[in-house]
């Protein structure tokens, strides 16, 4: 089986868990699947993301804040740290140049929440890491090279 049919399969127990308990309508858990967009997780470029994700290219800025490693040890996790100082901020994406797919993590950020994530991400090869914000509809970049010594993709 393959790893997004496996994932969409965990993320339909968890919706069904959900509504099982009470905790979402079943309405919020069909919406939930149908917000995700297969096409820029499919991605295998930095472009091909950012127009995937509505943009047509993304301008490097220092608004964007990317804090990782220089070195990870273990590529399968990889911890990822992006703040965004710009105003409006209506996304957060990671990426990651080298991965058979590109787009590793993307969070939408709702209107007066911090935009700010730190996650892990795994890596099997050094590569640039790109944080990819959404701010007033318009697409600001970071990146950062860091380098894997053990991969995490199967490295």
């Amino acid at each position: 089986m393959n790893q997004q049919r496996r994932d969409m399969l965990r993320f339909s127990a968890v919706m069904g868990l959900a509504v099982a308990a009470g905790l979402i309508k079943p309405e919020e858990a069909r919406a939930a699947q149908v917000e995700w967009n297969k096409a820029a997780f499919a991605t295998k470029s930095v472009d091909d993301t950012v127009k995937a994700l509505g943009g047509t290219k993304a301008s490097p800025s220092d608004l964007v804040v990317l804090t990782a490693p220089d070195i990870a040890e273990n590529g399968a996790v990889v911890p990822v740290a992006v703040t965004s100082k710009a105003p409006n901020t209506q996304s957060i994406a990671i990426l990651i140049e080298k991965n058979p797919n590109t787009l590793a993590a993307a969070f939408d950020i709702p209107d007066g929440t911090e935009p700010s994530v730190t996650t892990r991400v795994k890596m099997g090869q050094t590569s640039k890491v790109y944080a990819l914000v959404k701010a007033d509809n318009k697409y600001l970049v970071a990146e950062k090279e860091i380098k894997v010594t053990l991969g995490g993709c199967g490295g």
